[in-house]
């Protein structure tokens, strides 16, 4: 059982029940279209909420659902909570608990999604079912809930299908949405990072091609394995361009590390080095840090042949790319162009498949002054990091529109920064009550705080 008593009147026992429920569900995205079964989780939010959101299902399952509650003031600006209900697969191997059980276990909430995203997802939800009963006063401007379907393989089927083709259903000013974390560096220094930009997905499919042939004859044989095995092997060899982005340089200076350690980081020439030390004192920190300031890579599916005893015809890999700001699409191009040479630029396709510029929002205004008067009631310092974020979020599609959109939760300290980082998308992925106590606090108060800013302005 879990404590009923919050920090505010929100009752953590009911986020947690709410989060149990979203994680079982099972809302699994393995990118097909008949994966997610996000319909699972918009039926727990309407039995939750009360009533029926509008809800728009562009394939079978795959459904989002927005609700929206009026504002006092029809000029003032509209403000979206987002949270997704998908999550990436999880096999049973690895894990100390079942991924979809959604056990309580020595404090902690496990299990696929605790914190990408269904942690924030719930403290929405709950923070939503307030001003919806009228618990809370209207906001001076709408209040938006679109909990979406398919963030997890890009949002083609929820935020990007919802901003495409329903504008006027999401439209807003400003938008909240993940990533919840731990403060960076407790005490001196550090503060509490909050997702102000994030880099670009740029996947990619090689594509070769070979000769049918029986597999007990391969000498002097075309198989289309052999050249794709051989691409895949150099770009995991080969270092990717450095980019240290305006937005990776402030952030690093606020996170309390040691200065020369900082500078190291915000140079071009030393930052490798610099990694490889970190990677000695915070394994997390290090990978977070390497993806925020280098085009990455990860090859994260092949396909080839048909038949042990046959030679491949066809074979291809599906690579995992993002960009950090100020590279473009022509910076994957001459980079792929280059490792794979001109011996192997005939016989492998690259082939571009999701194509996403790197986004961000100003850290100033009414929102991210609100985030800083709950981050200082919550911790006694209003002391806000601006972050870059390697992962692609939904956030993208609404700055793309020009709206503001931050990512901000808050952990306990039962988990570092960088042990967090290392849960997304992997073995036992949880997350404390308290840090769903916390996060569920953080939410309410900046709600709280930006209407009181904007009724202030008007």
């Amino acid at each position: 059982m879990t404590d009923d008593v919050g920090l505010g009147s929100i009752p953590t026992g009911e986020v947690v029940e709410l989060l149990q429920s979203l994680i079982r569900n099972g809302c699994v995205n393995d990118g097909t279209p008949e994966s997610g079964h996000e319909h699972r989780s918009v039926a727990t939010l309407a039995d939750y909420l009360g009533m029926t959101g509008e809800i728009v299902e562009p394939a079978p399952g795959r459904q989002s659902v927005v609700y929206r509650i009026p504002g006092r003031d029809p000029e003032a600006p509209t403000l979206m909570l987002l949270p997704h209900l998908d999550v990436v697969p999880a096999g049973p191997r690895g894990w100390t608990h079942d991924p979809f059980g959604a056990e309580i276990v020595d404090g902690f909430v496990w299990g696929r999604g605790a914190i990408d995203m269904l942690n924030v997802t719930a403290a929405m939800a709950a923070l939503f079912r307030r001003y919806l009963h009228g618990e809370r006063p209207l906001l001076p401007g709408d209040l938006v809930f679109a909990a979406v379907a398919d963030e997890e393989a890009g949002g083609v089927l929820g935020a990007g299908w919802l901003a495409e083709n329903e504008p006027e259903l999401v439209a807003c000013d400003y938008v909240l949405t993940e990533i919840a974390t731990p403060h960076l560096h407790r005490g001196e220094g550090g503060g509490l990072p909050v997702t102000v930009a994030e880099k670009g997905p740029q996947w990619q499919q090689l594509s070769t091609s070979g000769v049918p042939g029986h597999g007990s004859q391969p000498y002097g044989t075309s198989n289309a394995i052999v050249p794709l095995a051989e691409a895949i092997t150099r770009l995991a060899a080969v270092p990717t361009p450095v980019e240290i982005s305006s937005d990776w340089v402030r952030f690093i200076h606020g996170s309390g590390l040691p200065a020369d350690m900082v500078a190291d980081l915000t140079d071009p020439d030393r930052v490798d080095a610099a990694l490889e030390t970190l990677l000695e004192i915070d394994a997390g920190l290090a990978r977070w840090a390497h993806a925020c300031t280098h085009l990455t890579l990860a090859p994260t599916v092949l396909d080839a042949g048909v038949k042990s005893n046959v030679i491949a015809e066809l074979a291809t890999a599906q690579v995992d790319v993002r960009i950090v700001p100020g590279q473009d699409e022509t910076t994957v191009a001459d980079h792929f162009r280059k490792v794979l040479g001109p011996d192997l630029a005939d016989e492998v396709e690259v082939t571009p498949q999701t194509v996403f510029r790197p986004t961000a929002s100003p850290p100033e205004g009414p929102l991210w002054d609100a985030i800083g008067d709950a981050a200082h009631e919550l911790t006694g310092s209003r002391r806000l990091l601006p972050m870059l974020i390697p992962v692609a979020t939904d956030a993208r599609f609404f700055r793309d529109r020009g709206a503001v959109a931050y990512g901000v939760g808050l952990f306990d300290d039962r988990m570092s920064f960088g042990d967090m980082l290392q849960l997304f998308h992997g073995h036992d992925e949880r997350v404390s009550i308290g840090s769903v106590e916390l996060t569920t606090a953080t939410l309410d108060l900046t709600l709280q705080r930006f209407g009181e800013r904007i009724g202030a302005q008007r």
